[in-house]
């Protein structure tokens, strides 16, 4: 049984940052591991992958140490349920917009006491295997998935206060995106103002924030949000290869003129 290494580093107060890979490529989940990121956002919201695919995804991941998280599609139990059992060791859920929303999702991702997940064996209870009760491996199981519910509407801007309040939650991740779309495209200032506010009031209620939607090609901006308080950040895999990609070819075209 694997201990949550995002939630290690998160609890020592230190920046953790994640790559969202969006199709099924365990190869990009190994070179991101092998580069020193804390953690893999397997996109599963607006990627194409399966479960399957997605288990595979997590076996790349473990053999580079990098924790594997998944955005699912939606809150239904089942939905939880299919991508815990197959080894992620976090759910981010979009559109959580009220309390009530946010303690149903944490139930559901947990185990008795904590909540009825259902119980069974696979790969985060090493199908049975551990020498250890049931009570100890769902406790340990419990202890090691990251609850991690997305606050990308004005609704959960508004009803943020309640939903950090929830027991189970760990971690609440502030997104621009759709925020910037519900918010009626205000422009980035705007955007940036309301994401800043909402990462204060997470860490003033105790809870961890990371926030998404970053421009890979601002890294001053992603900065900034550490800066007023966010633990964590997410960048898109392919957005940080295109830089580079780019960064290469004009470096050697000027080298070689």
């Amino acid at each position: 049984m694997r201990a949550n290494t995002l939630k290690q580093k998160l609890s020592q107060g230190v920046a953790a940052f994640g790559a969202i890979v969006n199709a099924d490529a365990p190869e990009v989940v190994e070179l991101y591991g092998a580069i020193g990121y804390d953690f893999v956002f397997i996109d599963c919201e607006h990627g194409p992958m399966s479960v399957d695919q997605v288990e595979h995804m997590v076996r790349a991941a473990e053999a580079y140490d990098i924790t594997p998280l998944a955005r699912i599609p939606d809150h239904a139990d089942a939905t939880i349920l299919r991508f815990l059992d197959r080894g992620v060791q976090g759910i981010i859920v979009p559109h959580v917009n009220t309390a009530q929303q946010a303690e149903a999702i944490a139930k559901a991702a947990r185990y008795y006491p904590d909540g009825h997940r259902g119980a069974g064996g696979g790969r985060p209870n090493q199908f049975g295997a551990p020498a250890m009760s049931r009570e100890e491996a769902n406790r340990f199981v419990n202890d090691n998935t990251l609850v991690i519910p997305m606050i990308e509407e004005v609704e959960a801007v508004k009803n943020l206060d309640a939903i950090v309040k929830v027991h189970g939650v760990d971690m609440l991740h502030i997104a621009s995106g759709d925020l910037s779309q519900s918010m009626g495209y205000p422009g980035e200032q705007e955007v940036w103002r309301v994401m800043e506010d909402a990462v204060r009031r997470v860490r003033a209620a105790g809870k961890y924030a990371s926030v998404g939607g970053n421009n890979p090609g601002n890294p001053q901006r992603v900065a900034q949000f550490i800066k007023v308080g966010a633990n964590a950040i997410t960048i898109s895999a392919l957005g940080l290869m295109r830089i580079a990609a780019e960064d290469f070819r004009k470096k050697v075209e000027a080298a070689s003129h």
